[in-house]
């Protein structure tokens, strides 16, 4: 065995079996930051999914955190959220939540497991003391629309007339919003950034007003409408170059967060699941030493600081749940090994199975850091996995103990299973606000 693979060997310590209530008592050291953002280097991988869960079920346990803030669409993850807090139903929905590309991402046995664990903990608690879940994302363009649309029919009609008039600028690209960002870019006009603004403007005008009636309901109108200003930009910004997209949405996302933290006041304590490209800092990656991209993970640690700890996750090989291109059906495919000079193949050659690496200074292994802190390449599957361009597709250079404060290592994995109708049906007939459906 060469020296790393030997000093990972060393210094891991091991995690036992996922279902054992012991799996997360290691991660009591991140008790005291304000926000733990956990990674997974796949959106397909069950071990990612499963452990992040019960990581977080931990900390909202023993160590008072009571927000969950995902790389999910607001509204969607909405319906997990009213679910899990006992909230009133949201009634706009077209279809059932995250039935956008790609479902299996929330869509899933370990997500399903999840929402039902944080309504049984919420149950009995006040509404001020149970943790939240709510998404980070802006992709919902459409559905958020209507969310805005219906809250103001409730609290203010002819509020609502107005939004419903600027909207309707949007809706020649109701179907396809990425035809709205191609004819901004060919006739170089923003044709409805002016309407979505004043909608969001007209909105905070009325503030306190609206709050009064209820603080929540205000939050997630203002939120959508926040969503549909920035998705303007976004779909405008796809086709300036993927650094200015990349960095806008990560921006929404970390401003998404923002809100949050100050919604909940003095005691809010937060855990982000999202993507290793958006929570591992950017600053120690190609992504943004090379592409200037930025991600959330770099704003959370230039915001707050010393009390934000970072998680990612690695796997060697197994398999995976992802499509072969955008919009495709989910397959389930075989992870190639690591490459040989990547982080991956080095903890795969340390035989440790399933473990995690501390790299907070205090708690760290200098000589183990030290080795690691040469740039070596990072693998990274989304919803999309190429194997036979695996190299140009999913491999980026980082520098691990800068971009993570911990890494949970998992040398096989298998693919998350996505929900099936037959489950959802089964689930719902117990609670009709059941989350994955109408």
């Amino acid at each position: 065995m060469s020296a790393l693979p030997e000093l990972i060997r060393k210094v891991a310590r091991p995690l036992p079996r996922l279902t054992s209530p012991d799996f997360a008592r290691d991660f009591d050291s991140f008790g005291s930051s304000r926000i733990v953002l956990i990674g997974d280097s796949t959106h397909g991988t069950a071990e990612h999914y499963a452990a992040r869960a019960a990581i977080t079920q931990h900390l909202i346990q023993n160590h008072g955190f009571n927000i969950v803030a995902v790389e999910a669409d607001y509204p969607d993850a909405g319906s997990i959220d009213r679910y899990a807090r006992m909230r009133p139903r949201a009634t706009y929905f077209k279809e059932p939540p995250f039935s956008r590309f790609p479902t299996w991402m929330w869509q899933n046995t370990q997500v399903h497991d999840f929402a039902l664990w944080l309504r049984d903990f919420n149950a009995g608690l006040p509404m001020e003391k149970r943790a939240g879940f709510y998404g980070l994302d802006l992709y919902s363009l459409y559905t958020s629309i209507d969310a805005v649309v219906q809250y103001l029919d409730k609290v203010d009609p002819e509020a609502a007339k107005g939004a419903r008039a600027r909207y309707a600028c949007l809706q020649p690209w109701v179907e396809n919003p990425q035809k709205y960002g191609l004819e901004a870019y060919l006739t170089h006009q923003a044709p409805c950034e002016d309407a979505v603004v004043g909608v969001l403007v007209e909105l905070l005008k009325k503030r306190l007003e609206y709050t009064k009636m209820d603080g929540e309901d205000f939050l997630d109108a203002e939120q959508n409408a926040r969503l549909i200003t920035d998705s303007e930009r976004y779909y405008r910004a796809m086709y300036y170059g993927g650094r200015v997209s990349w960095n806008l949405r990560d921006t929404h996302m970390f401003e998404t967060l923002e809100r949050l933290m100050a919604f909940k006041g003095e005691g809010a304590k937060a855990v982000v699941w999202a993507h290793n490209s958006h929570v591992g800092d950017a600053r120690f990656t190609s992504m943004g030493k090379d592409r200037k991209e930025l991600n959330i993970g770099q704003l959370c640690r230039e915001r707050w600081g010393k009390s934000v700890s970072i998680i990612g996750f690695g796997t060697h090989t197994g398999t995976v749940a992802a499509a072969n291109e955008w919009d495709e059906p989910m397959q389930v495919l075989k992870v190639n090994p690591s490459r040989q000079d990547s982080y991956e193949y080095q903890f795969y050659k340390s035989g440790v199975e399933t473990a995690w690496v501390d790299f907070r200074k205090k708690t760290a292994d200098p000589d183990l850091v030290q080795a690691l802190s040469k740039p070596r390449l990072e693998r990274f599957i989304g919803v999309v996995y190429r194997p036979d361009t695996e190299f140009w597709s999913h491999y980026s250079q980082t520098i691990l103990p800068k971009q993570f404060d911990a890494y949970v290592w998992f040398e096989k994995t298998s693919a998350v299973k996505p929900l099936h109708k037959e489950m959802i049906h089964h689930a719902r007939a117990y609670d009709e606000t059941y989350p994955f459906g109408l």
